[in-house]
């Protein structure tokens, strides 16, 4: 991240839409960091069902990453429909996103586009053994921050729990280095209260 950036403007960029990285967004979205994703949405969920989700008894893949889209979409991420990056970069402190509509600026990168590792190949992140993207379990690259979730992580392990996970813990990582401690998204009735009022249910 840019020594002059602050909580209040620190960016996040994530690449790829599925559940890793609306996972990621969320969260940076959420808790107040500039949160920009860039979605073709080329996601196996459109061919799932969900029955082993916790906490969803039954629900059609397509339906979740609706609810997913939607539940980011509030919280004022930036979500950038069908808009497919061509490039990324480092520059200066942070990183430079090229698109077939332009080009953006941010501290930091998720990578979240399935077994697709191109991007990852491209700016020489570390790859391990098996040809996927190493990392440790902040999900952050070689390549300080710049992340990569889901199945570019994952040689078969193609759940969306587990990159609903990767992507929570790469934001997290995201938040602790903005805020300079350990950060923690824990939610209490009275948020919920507080965010929704009248739509809670009973």
């Amino acid at each position: 991240m840019s020594d002059e950036a602050t909580e209040d403007d620190a960016s996040v960029i994530v690449i790829g839409g599925g559940p890793a990285g609306l996972s990621t967004a969320l969260l940076t979205a959420k808790n107040g960091l500039e949160t920009t994703v860039f979605d073709t949405d080329e996601t196996w969920m459109h061919k799932a069902h969900l029955f082993n989700y916790l906490g969803i008894g039954s629900v059609g893949g397509s339906e979740f990453m609706a609810t997913a889209r939607q539940q980011v979409d509030d919280f004022g991420a930036d979500r950038r429909q069908s808009e497919e990056v061509t490039a990324v970069s480092e520059a200066g402190d942070g990183f430079a996103v090229e698109t077939e509509d332009g080009e953006y600026e941010a501290d930091f990168v998720v990578l979240a586009t399935g077994a697709n590792r191109d991007i990852a190949d491209d700016l020489g992140v570390a790859f391990a053994e098996d040809g996927t993207v190493d990392v440790g379990i902040e999900m952050e690259t070689s390549l300080a921050g710049v992340y990569a979730t889901g199945a570019m992580v994952r040689a078969e392990e193609w759940q969306a729990a587990i990159a609903v996970g990767d992507g929570a813990a790469a934001a997290l990582n995201i938040l602790s280095s903005v805020r300079g401690e350990h950060y923690h998204d824990f939610d209490v009735p009275a948020d919920a209260e507080r965010v929704f009022g009248d739509h809670l249910s009973e």
